[in-house]
């Protein structure tokens, strides 16, 4: 987060595309939201909140077609 516009594209040169590397990415995204919002010493809901929320969402999406097929779908 401290990458300036001017200094994307030599950051964005500088990641690692490779499979590993985009697992690794990945890991470290995870494990910063866990470090963040879930172990704290004051807990709240907000990251299990926010879970929760990005799990709704991502389901909604992968079923978008078949609801969509559903509100169109002629009651008669």
């Amino acid at each position: 987060m401290d990458v300036k516009l001017g200094q994307l594209p030599n950051w964005l040169a500088a990641r690692d595309y490779s499979p590993a590397g985009i697992v690794r990415g990945c890991q470290g995204g995870y494990n910063r939201f866990i470090k963040k919002y879930i172990d704290v010493k004051k807990g709240g809901i907000g990251g299990i909140a926010m879970m929760l929320t990005g799990y709704v969402i991502i389901s909604y999406i992968w079923n978008y077609d078949h609801l969509k097929h559903d509100r169109w779908r002629k009651y008669h």
